[in-house]
């Protein structure tokens, strides 16, 4: 067996957006054809490699690469925003363990910062600028009294032992 593509759903969902009156069929069979260079008329004898450049072709005569773009777009902007906000409050937003230790909170989203969609950054910017119109986040007690606390250096006891005492 020459593909390891078993699930055609992207194919026939781009398929059915493209224009063309006609033999369906006979229309899929030329864009296989073309896409494995009259190698076949199949799709399950395409390659993955074949599969994927069709289908890449596709999005693009059906306008879904430019659809998918402004999408990333807007994830991208939603979580720069996000990632503003949190530095605002005093989250350090260089250690991504602490981001999605902070986001998975779930009175702040419940899930890992990367993972979270458009609307749910929404829901998580607002959430941080009522964080930061209150004050900030709040600094635990015991982090305070560490933070305010100046460490003197350890005593030292010294014990001088008399080589000449009476042993008991």
């Amino acid at each position: 067996m020459r593909s390891a593509v078993t699930n055609f759903a992207r194919f026939y969902a781009l398929f059915g957006k493209v224009p063309y009156y006609g033999d369906r069929e006979e229309f899929k069979r030329s864009i296989v054809r073309q896409y494995t260079r009259n190698r076949t008329e199949s799709l399950r004898e395409m390659t993955r490699r074949e599969y994927y450049e069709c289908c890449a072709a596709l999005e693009r005569l059906t306008g879904q690469d430019e659809w998918r773009k402004k999408l990333r777009e807007e994830l991208r902007f939603r979580r720069s925003v996000c990632l503003k906000l949190m530095q605002k409050i005093g989250i350090d937003t260089t250690d991504w363990a602490r981001v999605n230790d902070f986001c998975l909170n779930p009175r702040i989203a419940g899930k890992p910062f990367g993972r979270l969609g458009t609307e749910e950054l929404e829901q998580l910017a607002v959430k941080l600028r009522s964080i930061e119109r209150k004050g900030g986040l709040k600094v635990k007690e015991t982090e305070k009294r560490q933070e305010h606390e100046v460490k003197q250096p350890g005593r030292a006891v010294y014990v001088i032992i008399d080589p000449n005492a009476p042993k008991n």
